[in-house]
């Protein structure tokens, strides 16, 4: 039969084209891989040694990311974010602008997840293809089954290796398979495959819906990238044309399966019309076709037509628009779609109109119907084999043929059953080298017993070691031992794949067989299964497959296996009449599966027993081995089936190990995980470094396997070893019928050689409930014995479930690793120093084959918090060993074993009561520590009450209290003692092994006591120096609260003095003023007698050593004594020919000149080094020796000098020893409260920053405080204050005043006035103005008043004190009225100004207190304070604006009464006038009817228009004796109310007044009023001035009105 090999890619590739596909391998900086692919080793240094998940910064980053995370099961492992694009949407402090440009640009660099994936999986290899497809299907991720090349016109490359590698497992709902767990291949078992296309544009999510057909609506996985997630949106380039696939798997619960069966959906990537290729092949191998169809033009109808010829069955989804599209019901020759092609009732669904959620529902009922029955099962490799006839490249190649050609020559037999294979093939691990394994035990025990070893066991060893010798290699060992030295290493790993492979799938199909050959087993579950539909009223939760009852030795794994167990929907009783019948089974002989693990084992032995020559060399094996073991191919260390250990096999293997490593010195750590066959202690070891262990997934086998590992540099100096060896047991606590020996003895002996090999430990803890005890006393046992033995490693416990069994278990194994954990004396300060050992809790599933389990969220950072402490551990361990070493500790740990030399023997089982007294020891320490604690509460309260602040009171009493600490501990410790005693001599068990636990107690105990003293001293010091830098840190802050409160009264009266806001800046340059003062001048607490100079010797030696001047450094010795002197240059420092040279020229004179002056100058930068060092606010420090050296060695390059060496050194330890001195005083100052000014500077800020605030506040309330009293409270003053003043001052005028008596007085007083000043202008305006003529001369009496008298300001200082005090009372009752703490000032301003109206009668406008200007909240008190201090301001700037020499009109025109107005009340008198005069009228009394004047005015000294009435004639004028005319006459008759002139002469000769004025100005009024001279008297002409006013004093005297 021939062979059809696959296309297959040659190694040699040719370089990328530059297309936009090659670009997304660019970006993600896999460019390199186009032609050198990335393998597994690469990736598990990526993956293996982070500690931490790292955020991307850039895309070069993603791949890593993504395998990282991926290698730790994380749900965001196919995240494209990157650190700058978070920083960038987060937009902080950016402008709107920017943050848009920034995304924009952000975008195109992004890169969709889908991208990613497909570089990740072009850039690797079929290896690594297979570990990552694997991972992803364990995380429910889609993996790719076709891959797009990145050259588009190449052909795509089909993935079938990579599914090789994934198991899944499954509870089908059908009656046959009803309660049995199923477990196959993803490429080798057949299954319904459905495929999902897309034809066109699509507006809903494809992916969207796809997640919901596989995982529900309700689920949050993402089983397909789509694009509502992170970077889902970007356009993919290099994605379009792949098919992912993704695997449903039902749990067997009817209540959360979406479907009944497993199935497998695959989803083509981009519009399928422009992969044509990949559509025909998923329409020939899918079970049934979902097309989303969202165009209906002719090419895509003519597709719909061939997918409708390819695909057996078919579902239509229309997602078309309805506008501007074709009718989507019209098909072929006016038939309709569905009718077209030929689709029955409910194919064609709908999607335009139905959401994702509800498309998704729809889809799922029509898959329901179709896969119980309608669905053809295929297989992916069939579906392989019809891509490669579709000219689809193909992953494997020739070289994987040839590999499974001859994994298939290894395996001929093994289809007649795995134990005729066995015995026929690899011989040697039958009944001859276990029965010589247990000879030699016997042997080793009566050796080691001194007693004479038996005659019959030694004749029984040599007949089988002669049997040996005639063994001759089988042909499978022979195939096997070929195909590993083949010189193409791809080859022997796709050879040792497949040989697992085909392993897994013969014994899996022979197990099938054996497991379908009882049909009444299933006969009676259908039975089970009908009456639990009955009765669900007592339903069982439903456990996992590692949990399950073993009905043959398959309880979980890899295998297509079908194993029974309940299911869900079965009753308690009836799952207890399964129990009894695999209880019934669990009796039947085990079936033997075989792995690869037993090839290598065959190996050992045949190089341990035999001496082969024949085919391979042999003696080359152990190269061979160690090189597989450097790559990933474990070695076993301990065949835990015949309990042998090959050590000259392994002792070969490690020595070819170290040349290969080449290194002759190689330390190793030892990691060892220990835990039952249901801990799953190879898949925990798989997740933390991603090695691959046998594992035992439903095989009998067991044994002790190591792993090594090559540290990277970073690690290896940090863990100071170069190689770590994973060491983990299988198979511990597993039952098996070929084990002589009882099988605890076999656990015991099995956990004790894993354990003596480790320097850190991992206690791994079964979630199989069950099991606990047996395993807990194997983990006690061994840990007894290691400790007895005198190497005991660093513990750690995993737990793996949070179940109480889970718990108390991990709490009893803490207990006795405390107990049993050596101290670690270099870390007695940390208090995890002696308890080492930590519990961690990771929920599964680990990194394994199997991808039914669902991960847990929180697996990822669980994992890396243990590898944390893992790594911790490691480098906490103090064994450095070399691998020699560990050979020699393989080799002492096994004789131990063999001889069962410990002090408590293997059969001996103390495990349980030795956990029980570390439990009980645990709580007495408990209590020790308590009462401890309590006592340290008691001292904490003597320290605090007797203030010790000085050294010497200090020192007292600690010593007094270190005294108390230790009588109290060491009375504690020996109550403690007492129990355990006490508890030694109850207990038998202990009893009888006390000689071996009592001395470990007691060594716990003196440590325990040991360390509790030195803790409660190191607290004790702690607590005295807090307490003393408590004290001083509240004396600083107190101080500096005292000097910033001087600072801020200066800088508000500052900023209030020039209304000026200071910025920040300058109020830090202020604090800085007042932080450095008061640092300068605290009183720091001195050192105890701290000496730097020893420091500063030493870095004065290395500054010596390093310019090569060793023949000074005995200069040193007297370095530190005192200098007396200054710095002298001599002859010694310059060569002998220097000094002839200068000799004869100035006896050597200049040049000592010339290098005093250098020194002189190099001296004077150097003090004022050391006093600006001095002077910062910081302890000494080494740098500023260093500093201070290259001070003098710059100066010295500026100037040549050609001096000797000396003169340097001399120069640098003058110096060094005067700044010595300097920073001394400088260290004194500052090194007993170092920590204290460490706590000053790094809260210095804190300290600015309050300062800064505590100003702001008050400059705050200054200014709202100054804006209230201005805007507010000051008009309301001054209006207050100006209200009566005009009334008082008329008052006062009218006192001192007699013309202001009355309106005669006034009268006359004016006319007096007029005829002094002999002013004609004044007289004109009297006469015809008279009304104006009098206010003005009122005006002007209170203008005169007021400027030549203080009275206005003693007027209103009274007033001003009055209302101020009035105010203050206000402020005052609001600050009562208010509760102390921050409080809005509007309603308290409202509340004054309320006081005021009521209290005191003040009106205040308060429309300015509206708005925000006067809302803040603020502290009351201080703000009270503030107005207080601007109420006062307001009081003195008034007072003395008062009593200033101001403009009294501009005083005036501010009283709301003018003086003028009461005082023209007073002199007002009657307003009317002769109407032919215009003289006013005397009459005083104010109830008079008629109006007399007496002093009428002549005709003269009025113009016409203004005294000759137009009815009046010249002829009815009167003229008097002197023969003037009279022109008031005959008065009555023009105005009744007026009374006549008298006719008197006596009478009329009183009018002397006006006739003189009429003499005086005549000719004046005559220019005046435009009218000719009055003709004048010549007797008037007479009349004096006198005259003039003794006729005033006649009139207004007697008050006669002529």
């Amino acid at each position: 039969m021939s062979v059809k090999f696959p296309k297959w890619q040659s190694s040699k590739r040719r370089p990328l084209k530059n297309n936009a596909q090659t670009e997304i391998l660019y970006k993600l900086g896999l460019e390199a891989y186009s032609t050198r692919k990335l393998d597994l080793a690469s990736v598990l240094n990526i993956s293996t040694w982070i500690l931490e998940n790292k955020q991307p910064q850039e895309l070069k980053d993603l791949p890593n990311a993504f395998l990282s995370r991926l290698w730790l099961l994380s749900e965001d492992a196919r995240s494209t974010c990157c650190q700058p694009q978070l920083d960038t949407l987060n937009g902080e402090g950016k402008p709107p602008e920017e943050i848009l440009s920034s995304s924009e640009d952000n975008t195109q660099n992004a890169i969709n997840p889908l991208d990613l994936v497909t570089s990740v999986f072009i850039s690797a290899d079929t290896f690594l293809q297979q570990e990552i497809t694997v991972r992803m299907m364990q995380s429910k991720f889609a993996v790719p089954l076709v891959l797009p090349n990145v050259d588009p016109d190449k052909p795509s490359q089909f993935l079938l290796w990579p599914s090789r590698g994934v198991v899944g497992q499954w509870r089908a709902h059908f009656l046959d398979t009803i309660g049995r767990v199923q477990d196959g291949n993803l490429a080798t078992t057949p299954m319904p495959i459905i495929s999902c296309i897309k034809l066109g544009h699509c507006s809903l999510s494809k992916s969207q819906v796809l997640n919901y057909v596989l995982n529900g609506p309700e689920s949050s996985n993402n089983t397909f990238i789509h694009k509502g997630m992170d970077g889902g949106q970007v356009p993919r380039r290099l994605s379009n044309g792949l098919v992912e696939i993704g695997w449903y798997l039902p749990t067997g619960d009817t209540d959360r399966d979406i479907f009944p069966t497993p199935f497998v959906i695959s989803n083509l990537r981009g519009d399928a019309s422009n992969h044509e290729r990949c559509l025909e092949l998923l329409c020939h191998v899918s079970s049934a076709v979902m097309i989303f169809c969202g165009d209906f033009k002719e090419k895509e109808k003519h597709l719909l037509l061939s997918c409708k010829d390819m695909a057996s069955k078919l579902i239509l989804i229309d997602v078309s628009g309805t506008e501007g599209e074709e009718n989507t019901n019209m098909g072929c020759d006016g038939q309709t779609l569905k009718d077209c092609l030929g689709l029955s009732e409910g194919s064609v669904l709908p999607g335009s109109t139905l959401s994702e959620q509800e498309l998704a529902k729809n889809l799922c009922e029509i898959l329901k119907s179709w896969l119980t029955d309608y669905l053809t099962p295929v297989t992916l490799e069939a579906a392989a084999k019809l891509a490669l006839d579709m000219s689809l490249n193909m992953d494997e190649g020739p070289v994987c043929q040839k590999a499974m050609a001859t994994a298939e020559e290894v395996l001929k037999g093994l289809d007649e059953g795995s134990v005729e294979f066995q015995q026929k093939q690899l011989p040697l691990q039958g009944h001859l080298c276990s029965k010589l394994a247990e000879l030699e035990k016997e042997e080793s025990k009566h050796r080691i017993s001194g007693k004479e070893i038996e005659p019959q066991l030694l004749k029984e060893k040599k007949d089988l070691l002669a049997e040996l010798t005639k063994y001759k290699m089988t042909p499978a060992m022979k195939s096997f031992t070929n195909a590993l030295f083949t010189k193409d290493k791809m080859e022997m790993t796709y050879f040792l794949a497949w040989l697992k492979l085909k392993l897994y799938l013969i014994q899996s199909e022979k197990l099938n067989i054996l497991q379908e050959s009882q049909p009444e087993k299933t006969e009676h579950l259908r039975t089970l299964k009908s009456e639990a539909d009955n009765n669900k009223q007592s339903a069982c939760t439903d456990s996992t497959p590692e949990e399950e009852t073993e009905v043959k030795p398959e309880t979980n794994g890899k295998n297509t296996t079908e194993c029974i167990e309940s299911t869900p929907d079965l009753s308690c009783s009836v799952k207890q009449q399964l129990h009894r019948k695999q209880s019934f089974e669990h009796f039947q002989p085990k079936t033997h599966t075989l792995g690869t693990e037993h090839f290598f084992r065959e190996m050992g032995l045949i190089f341990e027993h035999t001496h082969m020559s024949e085919g391979k060399n042999v003696s080359l094996w152990p190269k061979l081995a160690a090189d597989l073991l450097l790559h990933g191919v474990p070695l076993e260390l301990m065949d835990g089936d015949a309990l042998n250990i090959p050590m000259s096999w392994l002792g070969g293997v490690f020595a070819e190990l170290k040349r290969c490593l080449r290194q002759e010195q190689l330390k190793t750590r030892v990691l060892t995980v220990l835990g039952s066959h249901h801990a799953r202690n190879a898949a925990v070891l798989a997740g933390l470094f991603g090695v691959k262990l046998p594992e035992r997934c439903k095989r009998g086998n067991r044994g002790v396997y190591v792993e090594v590992l090559r540290l990277p540099d970073c690690l290896r100096e940090e863990i100071e070893c170069d190689s770590l060896l994973l060491i983990h047991v299988e198979g511990l606590g597993l039952v098996s019928g070929e084990i002589k020996t009882d099988k605890l003895v076999h656990d015991n002996m099995v956990a004790t050689v894993a354990l003596g090999l480790s320097d850190v430990l991992l206690l791994n803890i079964s979630p199989h409930a069950g099991d606990e005890f047996e395993m807990s006393s194997v983990m006690v046992n061994a840990l007894i014995r290691s400790k007895v033995s005198g190497a005991f490693p660093i513990c750690q416990i995993l737990i793996q479930d949070e179940g109480m069994n889970s718990v108390l278990q991990a709490s009893q194994l803490r207990h006795v690793c405390k107990i049993l954990q050596t101290e670690d004396k270099g870390n007695t300060n940390n208090d995890h120093a002696l308890n080492t050992t930590s519990t961690i809790y990771v929920k599964g599933p680990w990194p394994n084959r199997c991808v039914s389990e669902s991960v847990d969220k929180q697996h990822s950072n669980d994992v890396l918090k243990l590898k944390e402490r893992l790594f911790g551990a490691l480098k906490r361990s103090t064994n450095k060993s070399e691998t020699s070493d560990f050979i020699g500790r393989l080799s002492d740990v096994w004789e131990a074993v063999k001889n069962d030399s410990f002090s408590i023997s293997l059969q001996n089982n103390v495990a349980l009561v030795f956990s029980l007294l570390c439990t009980e020891f645990s709580q007495w320490e408990e209590c020790l520590l308590e009462h401890m604690e309590i006592w340290l509460i008691e001292a904490t309260k003597k320290i605090i009450a007797a203030k010790a602040f000085d050294a010497a009171a200090q020192n007292v009493l600690l010593t007094d209290l270190k005294k108390e600490v230790l009588e109290e501990v060491k009375s504690e410790v020996n109550k403690l003692n007492s129990k355990t005693e006490s508890y030694l001599m109850t207990e038998e068990t202990l009893k009888s092994n006390s000689e071996t636990f009592w001395p470990i107690l007691r060594t716990y105990m003196d440590n325990l006591q040991e360390r509790v003293i030195e803790e409660i001293k190191i607290k004790l010091e702690t607590i005295i120096e807090s307490y003393c830098s408590f004290s001083q840190i509240n004396k600083f802050e107190a101080s500096l609260k005292e000097e910033q409160e001087f600072k801020l009264l200066a800088l508000v009266e500052t900023s209030k003095s020039t209304n000026m806001l200071l910025q920040d800046h300058e109020l830090e340059e202020e604090f800085e003023i007042v932080f450095t003062k008061l640092l300068s001048s605290f009183d720091f607490r001195p050192s105890e007698k701290d000496d730097i100079s020893s420091t500063v010797t030493s870095v004065l030696r290395q500054n010596l050593i390093s310019r090569g001047l060793l023949k000074h450094l005995e200069k040193l010795d007297a370095f530190g004594q005192n200098q007396t002197s200054s710095f002298q240059v001599d002859d010694e420092y310059f060569g002998y020919r220097s000094r002839l040279k200068h000799m004869f020229e100035d006896n050597n004179k200049q040049q000592r000149l010339d290098a005093q002056k250098v020194a002189n100058k190099i001296i004077e930068e150097c003090n004022q080094f050391s006093a600006n060092k001095c002077s910062l606010a910081a302890d000494f420090s080494e740098s500023y020796v260093i500093e201070l050296l290259e001070i003098v060695e710059r100066g010295l390059k500026e100037k040549s000098l050609n001096t000797r060496s000396a003169f340097e050194v001399d120069l640098k330890i003058y110096l060094c020893n005067a700044a010595c001195q300097d920073f001394q005083k400088l260290h004194d100052r500052f090194a007993k409260d170092r920590e204290l000014l460490t706590y000053i500077s790094e809260t210095k800020n804190k300290y600015a920053a309050d300062f800064i605030y505590q100003f702001r506040k008050r400059d705050q309330c200054q200014r709202m405080a100054q804006a209230f009293i201005s805007m507010v409270i000051k008009p309301a003053v001054l209006e207050h204050i100006n209200q009566p003043l005009g009334t008082q001052i008329a008052k006062e005028i009218q006192y001192k005043a007699q013309q202001y008596q009355s309106p005669h007085a006034f009268h006359q007083w004016i006319l007096e006035d007029l005829i002094k000043e002999d002013c004609f202008e004044s007289f004109v305006e009297y006469l015809l103005s008279y009304e104006d003529f009098r206010l003005k001369k009122i005006q002007e009496t209170v203008v005169a008043h007021l400027s030549d008298t203080t009275s206005l300001g003693k007027l209103k200082q009274p007033k001003l004190g009055e209302i101020i005090g009035k105010i203050a009372a206000a402020v005052s009752q609001t600050t009562a009225a208010t509760s102390e703490g921050l409080s809005d000032t509007k309603p308290l301003l409202d509340m004054i100004c309320l006081i005021l109206e009521r209290d005191a009668n003040i009106e205040v406008k308060k429309e300015s207190l509206n708005g925000p200007l006067f809302s803040i909240t603020t502290e009351w008190d201080l703000f009270a304070k503030c107005l207080m201090d601007s109420l006062a301001t307001l009081r003195l700037e008034l007072s003395q604006e008062f009593n200033q020499n101001v403009d009294v009109l501009e005083v005036l025109v501010d009283l709301p009464v003018q003086p003028k107005d009461p005082l023209l009340q007073v002199v007002r008198g009657c307003d009317k006038r002769c109407p032919l005069c215009k003289a006013p009228c005397e009459e005083e009394k104010l109830d008079h009817e008629v109006h007399r004047s007496l002093l009428h005015r002549p005709k003269g000294m009025l113009p016409y228009e203004f005294c000759s009435p137009s009815h009046l004639s010249c002829s009815e004028i009167k003229e008097d004796a002197y023969g003037e005319s009279m022109p008031c006459k005959n008065l009555h008759l023009e105005d009744p109310n007026w009374s006549n002139v008298s006719d008197d002469l006596n009478s009329q000769k009183a009018n002397n007044y006006w006739r003189y004025v009429l003499v005086r100005f005549n000719e004046k009024f005559a220019a005046a009023f435009k009218q000719e001279l009055a003709t004048i008297p010549e007797d008037w002409r007479k009349i004096t001035k006198e005259e003039a006013l003794d006729s005033l004093n006649k009139v207004f005297g007697g008050k006669e009105c002529n």
